[in-house]
């Protein structure tokens, strides 16, 4: 799931639920997620993404969100719900029809891609209706039998999730019998972003858990495969916006 950064903040503004997609959509879709809030001032929750495409429906702003390259903020403000589905990586590319990178750092009117009737229903419904509709609406749409590419995309990026200390491309390639190049192939069309991206962001995400619950810098730079503790910091500022000394404080 994408990383809600500083989640115990999250947890006192918003409330967050992830209802399962029908069995027939379980190869193309992680889960649906549903975010609501009643709020007195505006609050703004940070995101570390993970390679996947959301598809999300707001009042007034209903979109395919491709995979964000950096981290993204959404401000939260009076009462609001969020309906969202989240696919897996390479889930979205037979509903795309496309290489999945051509929708990266973009964001696409779901009216655009899908027509404008499923969009007023999912806003006018209630949760679990929403979740019905969406299900038959996807159903209808997914081929009969998944996408082997797809498959093996989604098995990578789980492979690099399932080891940290993983650092190098080539290695990722080799750990599946496939060049370099041919894994970056495989990426931009069903994933979105690049193996390289993929590994980081992993790493990212991991350092995020790992300082929350006070882990020492110099033990998780080695364990991530950092050459030190100064270049997890780096890395860590630039993409989370604070050093992690920082953000472990904050919890």
């Amino acid at each position: 799931m994408p990383a809600i950064l500083h989640p115990r903040a999250g947890d006192e503004k918003f409330r967050f639920r992830a209802p399962a997609a029908a069995p027939r959509l379980r190869p193309y879709v992680e889960h649906y997620w549903i975010v609501t809030w009643d709020l007195p001032e505006p609050y703004e929750q940070s995101v570390l993404p993970y390679p996947a495409v959301n598809m999300t429906f707001k009042a007034g702003r209903c979109r395919v969100a491709g995979v964000p390259s950096g981290r993204f903020c959404e401000v939260l403000s009076g009462a609001g719900r969020v309906f969202g589905v989240r696919f897996r990586p390479g889930g979205f590319h037979p509903f795309l029809g496309g290489p999945v990178s051509s929708i990266t750092d973009r964001f696409v009117p779901v009216e655009d891609m899908f027509g404008p009737a499923l969009p007023e229903a999912i806003l006018a419904a209630g949760d679990d209706t929403a979740v019905e509709i969406m299900d038959e609406f996807l159903a209808a749409r997914a081929p009969e039998r998944p996408d082997a590419d797809a498959e093996l995309a989604e098995a990578i990026v789980a492979h690099s999730a399932a080891d940290p200390g993983l650092t190098r491309v080539d290695d990722l390639a080799g750990a599946f019998g496939m060049t370099t190049r041919r894994l970056q192939r495989l990426f931009a069309d069903y994933v979105g972003v690049g193996p390289k991206w993929v590994i980081r962001r992993h790493r990212l995400h991991e350092a995020a858990d790992r300082v929350a619950a006070g882990e020492s810098l110099a033990g998780l730079a080695s364990a991530l495969g950092y050459s030190d503790q100064a270049h997890l910091t780096r890395d860590f500022r630039a993409m989370i916006g604070e050093t992690p000394a920082r953000y472990a404080k904050a919890q």
